[in-house]
């Protein structure tokens, strides 16, 4: 990639500037980090596609709303983080930040809207996954709500309110959770599916390469956060630890690929992509043993981590739906 794309940048307030309807919405969107999208989208597809092939049927309905209740409760989680970390400090003073990947979306410390402004607009996305929850309880009745509930106490206490997750090292578990078991536990379960030790297995490696997109974003913020008494893993383990523990994050995910092929819930090709996938996994925990010194290098391997998010995920959905075509 270009190597002014890896120097600490901010989005360009002009390019926001405006009170125009488009404008405003241009400015809400953004703010959001929808870079990060796919990171609940695909958890929600891989779900789907689990209960497509129990129940051999779609529910669209259902699955639109879970896919909007479970990206409006993403998007709120990344607004109200920028806002947890504007309280305390520390993406304000991040120089080493590799945008748009780590340090948040930039727009409170550039001007672009005021903490305010940006606590109201996670609270309006959280009112519509709210609403959006509401109407799948209608149809699917009240179990939604644990789901529902669980998934927005997890995104607001990463960054705010006593115990923020993200500060105590509990932040990467919490994403985890919040965008692995989760959504791919309820989205399988909307469309028919029973919740059950296959489908948990089916979704721990989903939640594994989630995590670890959290925890190679949190590589170029150590500095920062550590000023700041955020203590990420990073921050506790250092470059080798954090390291040592991403390649174990995506070995533990091919494993369990392995194990639910063994058992006979997804189709012997499984592992094929996940093993293939260790490769950029490897680079990826090499670059962060150097940290930020190397930034193109870090910056392809939060790449590479992002891509093995969503090649994973496709691959799992389609492994899920082998048994209806095949």
């Amino acid at each position: 990639m270009p190597q002014e794309s890896a120097r600490p940048i901010n989005p360009a307030a002009e390019d926001f500037s405006g009170e125009s309807l488009s404008r405003m919405a241009k400015r809400a969107f953004h703010a959001t980090r929808p870079k990060f999208f796919p990171a609940s989208v695909l958890p929600v597809l891989a779900g789907t596609a689990w209960g497509v092939s129990v129940a051999g049927s779609l529910d669209i309905l259902v699955f639109v709303l879970a896919l909007l209740a479970t990206v409006c409760v993403h998007a709120a989680s990344n607004v109200l983080n920028d806002v947890g970390d504007e309280t305390i400090g520390t993406d304000r003073q991040n120089d080493d930040r590799i945008y748009p990947y780590t340090g948040g979306s930039r727009f409170i410390q550039t001007g672009i809207l005021s903490q305010s402004r940006m606590a109201r607009l996670g609270v309006a996305l959280l009112v519509i996954a709210a609403l959006c929850g509401l109407a799948l309880i209608s149809v699917r009745g009240p179990v939604v709500l644990l789901f529902g509930l669980a998934g927005i106490a997890l995104g607001v206490l990463y960054s705010l309110g006593p115990l923020k997750l993200s500060t105590i090292g509990l932040g990467e578990t919490s994403v985890a959770v919040a965008f692995g078991i989760l959504p791919v536990t309820g989205a399988a379960w909307l469309q028919g599916a029973s919740i059950n030790t296959s489908l948990i297995l089916f979704s721990l490696p989903v939640s594994a390469w989630v995590a670890a997109i959290l925890l190679i974003n949190e590589v170029p913020d150590i500095k920062a956060d550590k000023a700041c008494g955020k203590g990420t893993l990073p921050v506790r383990l250092g470059l080798v630890g954090t390291s040592r523990l991403y390649l174990t994050i995506q070995a533990a995910a091919l494993a369990i690929i392995i194990a639910l092929t063994l058992l006979g819930s997804l189709p012997l090709l499984a592992p094929l992509a996940p093993a293939a996938l260790m490769v950029l996994a490897w680079r990826a925990s090499n670059a962060i043993r150097g940290g930020i010194e190397d930034r193109g290098a870090m910056t392809r391997a939060i790449e590479s981590t992002l891509a093995i998010h969503t090649v994973g995920c496709l691959w799992l959905a389609g492994c899920a739906l082998f048994s209806l075509w095949w």
